[in-house]
């Protein structure tokens, strides 16, 4: 059964009150009220503030964008200056450092906010004539105020594949991966590009091997910046490993019975792996 999010994009928001969940950034930290009486560091987050504005915690967003709505409540992105004071009861916690750790929906409303944010704070001017951009209200989008061009956010794809050899799979190890963690082959796709070819490029470039059997299996917005990550089963096909080290700091083979440190269980590389797992139970 597919579960139904509970929270649904609307950039328009017509007919919201002003009482609602504000995703406040500070660069790429977002503002999370910390739970009662925890004084551990780092700061354990406990939810986003529900306001009617966030001029109540003392604090005036450079820029405010309408997200949707969390089950009955309005959701708003903020961006804050890098100035901006940490309100007492407050902190300011990098979306990565959260990842895994807040409910799944209120993470999937922080995750868009953090991409129309950075989208709004990154694209002021028209990049073909470089005149100022107006936002267009009820739509995701700005217009140019001289030649018109309608400009949207940018949504980069990606590919991630979890390649299987019997009982035995393929994964890799990024330098920034927490120590003993591995994850799945993945990469941007190209222009021209099939998601298919892409998982095929990525893993014969990144590791020598050859895949066939590409099947489908889901997609996960990963706002870092605006990726979308487009997850694949396929089956080894040939080759021999042979790990490019100016991608990867390594790559192997695991037995399903003896693998590494895994991936969060939010990510999609973590549902890869637990339903090729579940398969073979």
């Amino acid at each position: 059964m597919i579960k139904i999010p509970r929270f649904r994009v609307d950039p328009a928001l017509q007919g919201a009150p002003a009482l609602g969940l504000w995703f406040a950034y500070r660069g790429d930290d977002l503002l999370v009220r910390l739970m009662e009486g925890d004084t551990r560091a780092p700061p354990f987050p406990h939810d986003v503030p529900l306001l009617e504005g966030l001029e109540a915690l003392g604090l005036a967003p450079v820029r405010v964008q309408p997200l949707g709505w969390l089950d009955a409540v309005p959701c708003r992105s903020a961006e804050l200056p890098p100035d901006a004071p940490v309100p007492p009861g407050f902190a300011y916690v990098s979306l990565r450092r959260l990842h895994g750790r807040i409910d799944p929906d209120v993470e999937a409303a922080a995750g868009t906010a953090y991409q129309v944010q950075y989208w709004d704070r990154t694209h002021q001017f028209c990049g073909i004539c470089g005149a100022p951009l107006d936002l267009e209200i009820g739509r995701r989008s700005k217009r140019c105020t001289r030649c018109a061009h309608q400009h949207f956010p940018h949504v980069t794809p990606a590919i991630i594949v979890l390649v299987e050899d019997g009982p035995r799979i393929l994964m890799t190890r990024q330098p920034r991966f927490p120590p003993g963690m591995y994850g799945l082959v993945a990469g941007f796709v190209e222009p021209g590009e099939t998601f298919e070819a892409c998982a095929q490029r990525e893993t014969r470039e990144e590791t020598g091997i050859e895949i066939d059997d590409i099947r489908y299996f889901g997609s996960q917005p990963w706002p870092f910046p605006h990726q979308i990550m487009v997850g694949f089963f396929a089956r080894r096909a040939g080759g021999e490993l042979v790990v490019d080290h100016d991608e990867l700091e390594e790559a192997a083979w695991f037995d399903r019975n003896a693998l590494p440190k895994l991936p969060p269980p939010l990510s999609i590389a973590r549902k890869l792996i637990d339903e090729w797992l579940a398969q073979r139970a």
